[in-house]
């Protein structure tokens, strides 16, 4: 059962109450000193190493800006962008929780200072004939009145408050920086949602080229039947690829509806706001390349990185709050007032009262708690280290998977571009020949079938050119700047 002795010095001889408060302080000291915690944070150089100079290349001045879409070139976008970041629930979550850790803060704050309560109090009562009260109110009902300021102060001399104002300091700014964190996502994904609409326009693009080829090629098949050039078998393989082609178009016409309703639900509006979405403009960036000072920025520039610091920041500190509560604690509190039997005499002079005096409190036995609490906060702790790490690591892997993906994209498209040259010129031969008489309709649907599979997986690699820069332009930070109290913290 856990007990704790209350010291007024004004009771215990002074030299006495000393010699007990130093004999606890150095058990305190003793109880705890098996207890730490035991992750270490992972340094940044051994995880991010230095960046590939093959490709992208290596500039010294390259990070993102804070607007790192309008590079994009699309208005429409830009505005999607802009009203996303200040209608999205998101991040008005995001602000509410900054606003719960300013609270927090305001109350750890408050601990450092002293406070004043004002009291009044009337109560009717009978006293005891019996009892401690003498005559003659002995026996009778009266009404006890009192009005009283008290006030106090707590004497931090182990840091106990002051750790608590800086583990809550280090949860506000990681809020803050969270709320960093949270744009970069909503307009990440504003972006990418964009592309992915931008690509399906281009899908259908692709089919309704295919399909007016095929109404074109029908007209010439029924023309060569009538001829007797080509039989009914032909007439039907013909008249078979429109429906199939015209459902595809329909797959696709859903497709951009689904697309521009996720946009209209990440910019924080209805699903009318997505039917006012027209066509995405993009524009393909400048080739990407990657910061010189990657390896020494990256943790300043990433958010979420930055943010997790603040954590740690925040629990090494809650570290030494339960380090401190092992040791006394003493708080000044002082008390003035009036009270009086009933209101004739409450306001006299002599009906007041008031005192003053230390209190002092140590924990003598509490059966563990403290240990568990002290061992709490050291899991704790571990816990934020272990998350970092894994933030930086993320981190990396993030880098490393669009750099890899940058460095092969250029080759892939060359190639790309040159199987759908080729396979266009080979179906502009079967058409002649087919034309002419000299080839079979078989020949023209085979031709026909590998130009769009080429086109569409050069329509995929050239929205992958564009997904690959908005996810680089992530990876790095989002143009994320750290303030110079943040730069000397994660530092």
């Amino acid at each position: 059962m856990k007990s704790i002795s209350t010291f007024a010095p004004s009771l215990v001889p002074r030299p006495l109450a000393w010699a007990v408060l130093a004999c606890a302080g150095f058990l305190s000291a003793c109880a705890n000193t098996d207890l730490h915690p035991q992750s270490r944070i992972t340094a940044a150089s051994s995880v991010l190493g230095s960046p590939a100079t093959e490709s992208p290349a290596v500039s010294p001045a390259v990070w993102p800006t804070s607007s790192w879409w309008k590079s994009f070139g699309d208005p429409q976008l830009n505005d999607l962008v802009d009203e996303g970041l200040t209608d999205s629930p998101t991040l008005k979550m995001a602000a509410a929780r900054i606003r719960l850790a300013n609270a927090a803060l305001g109350a750890a704050d408050a601990s450092l200072g002293p406070h004043l309560d004002g009291t009044f109090s009337s109560t009717r009562e009978r006293f005891s004939s019996n009892g401690t009260t003498p005559h003659p109110v002995a026996g009778t009902w009266q009404t006890v009145n009192q009005g009283v300021l008290t006030g106090g102060y707590e004497i931090d001399f182990w840091g106990k408050n002051a750790e608590g104002l800086q583990a809550a300091i280090g949860r506000a700014r990681a809020a803050e920086i969270d709320s960093h964190a949270a744009r970069l996502m909503v307009s990440s994904a504003i972006v990418q949602a964009y592309i992915a609409l931008a690509q399906t326009e281009d899908q259908l693009d692709i089919e309704r080229r295919l399909l007016d080829q095929q109404q074109k090629l029908l007209g010439l098949t029924q023309k060569r039947m009538a001829a007797e050039l080509d039989s009914r078998l032909d007439l039907k393989q013909s008249e078979a690829a429109l429906p199939a082609t015209r459902a595809t178009i329909a797959a696709l016409n859903e497709t951009l509806e689904l697309h521009r309703n996720r946009l209209a639900t990440l910019v924080g509006q209805g699903p009318e706001r997505g039917k006012t979405i027209t066509r995405p403009d993009l524009t393909l960036p400048p080739s990407a390349a990657v910061p010189a000072s990657l390896t020494a920025e990256l943790v300043g520039r990433r958010p979420d990185i930055v943010a997790q610091r603040w954590r740690v920041e925040a629990s090494a500190h809650d570290i030494e709050v339960a380090k401190a509560r092992f040791y006394p604690n003493v708080n000044i509190t002082a008390f003035l007032g009036l009270q009086s039997l009933g209101f004739d005499n409450l306001d006299q002079g002599k009906s007041r009262i008031l005192g003053v005096g230390p209190a002092i409190s140590l924990p003598i036995f509490d059966a563990g708690r403290l240990r568990a609490n002290l061992a709490g906060q050291d899991a704790a702790y571990d816990m934020a280290v272990d998350a970092y790490n894994a933030t930086l690591l993320d981190a990396a892997r993030d880098i490393a998977d669009q750099l890899s993906s940058l460095r092969w994209l250029q080759e892939r498209l060359s190639q790309q571009r040159l199987a759908v040259t080729t396979a266009s010129e080979a179906e502009g031969l079967a058409q002649k020949r087919y034309a002419g008489g000299l080839g079979t309709y078989i020949q023209v649907l085979v031709t026909q079938n590998a130009v769009l599979a080429q086109r569409r997986q050069l329509s995929l690699l050239d929205s992958r050119a564009l997904a690959l820069q908005a996810q680089l332009s992530r990876a790095l930070g989002g143009g994320y700047s750290p303030s110079a109290e943040t730069d000397q913290t994660t530092s």
